[in-house]
C-alpha cells in the first residue's frame, strides 16, 4: 500500500468529529465513515481512486492529519494536493465563524445552540453533481432511507480502492450514466427517480450540464438554472445551494426536519409553511444555512447518536481550541 501524509491547519475554533456529523448525518451512511477517531472517505483524483482518512491531533493546535492511500506506489504530489483541496472544502476548513458566533450571542436559544456545537464548520459535498444526486435520493422520504439508498448506490456504480478496509466511494458521472433506470430500480429508487438519476448523470458525464459553473450564479440565478433540471424542485435546489454551492444563507424552507427542530426550538407555529420559514431564517441572514446545520446536529444529539462523536473533542459540546 502507497501512503502519502499531509497536515492542514485549521483556525480554531474546531471540532472534526461535529463537521463529519454534520456531513455524514446518519451512522449508517458508508460513503462518510466514522469511527469515533478517523474520517474516512473514497475519493477519486485522476481517475485513481484514493482512501483518505482523516484526524484531529489532540492539542491547543486545531490541525488535521491526512493520510492519503493507494494501492501499489504513493499517490502523486498532484493526487495529494488535489485530495487537500477536497477536504477543505467539505470540511468548512476556510469558512469563517466569528461573524455566526456575534449573531448568535444575541439570541438567546441560538446562543445555547451554538455553544454546545462550538467548532462545527458547515460541510459541503465534494461535488455540485454528489449534492443534486443526494437531494435527488432524499426526496419526500426520511432521510434514513434516503441515505441506504445512496449507500447501496455506491456499493453498485462507486470507486473503489482494492484495500481491506476500504468502503466504496461516491459515483462519478460518468460511471452512473451507464445505468439504466431499472438497475436503479432495483436499488429500491422509484422509477422517477431512477430516470432522473440516469439523466443527469449523462448529462453531466457528456458536458452539457456543468454544474460547477453554478458558483459564478447568484442565488437566484443557480436556483432557476436547478429547477430547470428533470425532477428538481425548490427543496432539491435549496439544498444544492447550501450542501453543494456552500451558501450558507440558505435554510432550505421546506426541510420538514428543519421545520420541525424550529418549532421545538424557536417556537415555530406548527401552521407555519414555506414563507414564514424564510421569514424566520431572514433574521439569521446570512447564516441562515449555518442554524440548518446547528439543527441537525441537536437533532442527532437529541437521539443519542453523538454519542458515537466523541473523537477529539469528547462530548457535544466540549470546544477543541
Amino acid at each position: 500500500m502507497g501512503i502519502d501524509r499531509v497536515t492542514i491547519e485549521v483556525r480554531p475554533p474546531f471540532r472534526l468529529d461535529l463537521t463529519v456529523w454534520a456531513l455524514r448525518r446518519r451512522p449508517h451512511n458508508t460513503i462518510d465513515a466514522w469511527d469515533g477517531t478517523t474520517y474516512t472517505r473514497t475519493l477519486v483524483s485522476g481517475g485513481v481512486a484514493l482512501q483518505v482518512a482523516v484526524r484531529q491531533e489532540r492539542g491547543r493546535a486545531a490541525r488535521l492529519v491526512v493520510e492519503v492511500r493507494r494501492r501499489g506506489r504513493r499517490p502523486s504530489e498532484a493526487a495529494v494536493e488535489e485530495t487537500r483541496r477536497a477536504l477543505e472544502r467539505m470540511l468548512g476548513i476556510g469558512v469563517d465563524l466569528s461573524g455566526f458566533y456575534e449573531l448568535a450571542a444575541a439570541d438567546e436559544r441560538l446562543a445555547a445552540l451554538a455553544l454546545r456545537f462550538r467548532g462545527m464548520r458547515p460541510p459541503r459535498f465534494p461535488s455540485v453533481f454528489e449534492a443534486l444526486v443526494n437531494a435527488v435520493a432524499c426526496q419526500q422520504l426520511s432521510l434514513d432511507v434516503g441515505i441506504h439508498l445512496l449507500d447501496r448506490l455506491a456499493a453498485a456504480y462507486g470507486p473503489r480502492v482494492a484495500l481491506d478496509d476500504a468502503e466504496a466511494g461516491f459515483p462519478v458521472a460518468e460511471h452512473l450514466a451507464t445505468a439504466a433506470p431499472e438497475d436503479l430500480r432495483r436499488l429500491g429508487f422509484s422509477s422517477a427517480k431512477a430516470a432522473t438519476l440516469v439523466e443527469l448523470s449523462r448529462r453531466v458525464a457528456t458536458g452539457a450540464l456543468e454544474l460547477e459553473r453554478l458558483a459564478e450564479a447568484d442565488d437566484a440565478e443557480a436556483t432557476a438554472a436547478l429547477v430547470a433540471l428533470p425532477g428538481i424542485g425548490r427543496w432539491s435546489a435549496e439544498y444544492v445551494l447550501l450542501r453543494g454551492l456552500g451558501r450558507l444563507e440558505v435554510l432550505p424552507g421546506d426541510d420538514v426536519g428543519a421545520r420541525n427542530s424550529l418549532r421545538r426550538r424557536f417556537d415555530l407555529p406548527s401552521s407555519a409553511g414555506y414563507d414564514e420559514v424564510a421569514a424566520m431564517a431572514e433574521r439569521w441572514r446570512p447564516y441562515g444555512g449555518l442554524v440548518y446545520f446547528h439543527l441537525l446536529l441537536d437533532g442527532l444529539a437529541r437521539s443519542g447518536r453523538l454519542g458515537e462523536a466523541a473523537g477529539v473533542g469528547g462530548r457535544a459540546g466540549r470546544e477543541v481550541a
